[in-house]
């Protein structure tokens, strides 16, 4: 074990895969800067050369052509968007290509290809840099959508994602990569749809995704305190989802709270809530809810986001409702040191 950040971790998946399998590549805008997209790529153009790391011409849906005949001629590629809007450009190819290939083909062959997207929020960033789309690509069959929330997820879940057969979107939550935990060395594998137990509980289950996985022990944590013990499921992936995880905590606490990064209409908490309704209708005692960004486009202005987003206190806020309790979280709000819109002093643009 090792202590090291969320993109170290990263970095440490992308170098072990390059090592064990000289048919991966690592590509995309930005790969071989200086700064290597937030550190997770640095070093790897000089360890195994410009043949295998490259930066790209700004062409989304050509390089996403590249790496699915790449994929197909047997070699396993690995993508890099600095941010998941400017994916969206690659849609016809993930889309109507990657995914749809092993089905039109009989099964005979698959696209090993991971897309690497950074998402989330920061400096700024507004509509067009910021969006949390993982509901998009979770609503195609043949894509797997991967949203690690520690370091040693990061690692395990992208060296399953870069030797999975099919294609994989990897969406990396950018207040993530400066976050530090102990990481297993060495070939770590986490399997693509096994959800994680974070914290244990009775009064209430807590299904979250990538950076609200954060908020939710800040808020869990604190509650504990105030004795409202909650049960945190963290999804790791949210295609495929670990409904089993879901239908048995819910069956031991009876009710529901699910945590996400996008927008509430169309969201991946709304398919968990239906779903968990549907198979445990019987077993809640109070009506399942659920947070996430409001129907509107994230603005740039500092004060006009102010409240946007989903915090520790307002899942706090949330829980204590559900639960039939009245506790004060002006003091969890109150630990936060640094402006809504920046998780630290080490976060800066432009990206």
């Amino acid at each position: 074990m090792a202590v090291m950040t969320f993109a170290k971790a990263i970095n440490d998946a992308l170098l072990l895969a390059m090592t064990l399998d000289d048919g991966v590549i690592c590509y995309g805008l930005g790969v071989d800067d200086p700064k290597g997209v937030f550190g997770t790529t640095l070093g790897l153009q000089q360890k195994f050369g410009t043949d295998r790391v490259f930066d790209m011409p700004t062409s989304e849906n050509a390089m996403t052509g590249i790496g699915i005949g790449a994929a197909l001629y047997g070699m396993r590629a690995v993508m890099t968007h600095q941010r998941l809007d400017f994916a969206l450009l690659s849609m016809d190819q993930l889309v109507n290509n990657a995914a749809k290939w092993r089905f039109m083909f009989g099964g005979q062959r698959g696209v090993s290809l991971t897309v690497r997207m950074i998402l989330g929020r920061g400096w700024g960033q507004g509509p067009t840099h910021s969006q949390n789309l993982q509901a998009w690509f979770a609503h195609i069959p043949g894509l797997k959508v991967v949203m690690p929330s520690t370091a040693e997820d990061a690692k395990g879940l992208l060296l399953s994602s870069i030797f999975d057969p099919d294609p994989v979107i990897f969406l990396e939550h950018r207040w993530l990569h400066n976050l530090k935990g102990e990481v297993t060395s060495g070939d770590y594998r986490i399997p693509i749809g096994q959800a994680k137990r974070v914290r244990e509980g009775k009064d209430i289950t807590i299904v979250s995704m990538s950076y609200m996985t954060i908020e939710a022990i800040h808020a869990i944590d604190y509650l504990a305190s105030k004795e409202i013990s909650c049960d945190l499921i963290d999804l790791r992936s949210v295609r495929p989802i670990d409904w089993q995880a879901i239908f048995s905590s819910v069956h031991h606490t009876g009710r529901l709270l699910v945590l996400d990064t996008g927008n509430l209409t169309g969201s991946i908490s709304g398919e968990i809530l239906a779903r968990t309704i549907e198979a445990c209708w019987g077993t809640f005692v109070s009506a399942p809810r659920r947070l996430a960004m409001p129907d509107y486009p994230e603005a740039t202005s500092p004060s006009l986001t102010e409240n946007y987003h989903v915090r520790a206190e307002h899942i706090a806020q949330t829980i204590c409702s559900m639960v039939g309790r009245q506790v004060d979280v002006t003091t969890l709000r109150q630990q936060r040191v640094h402006p809504h819109d920046v998780p630290g002093e080490w976060f800066s643009g432009p990206f």
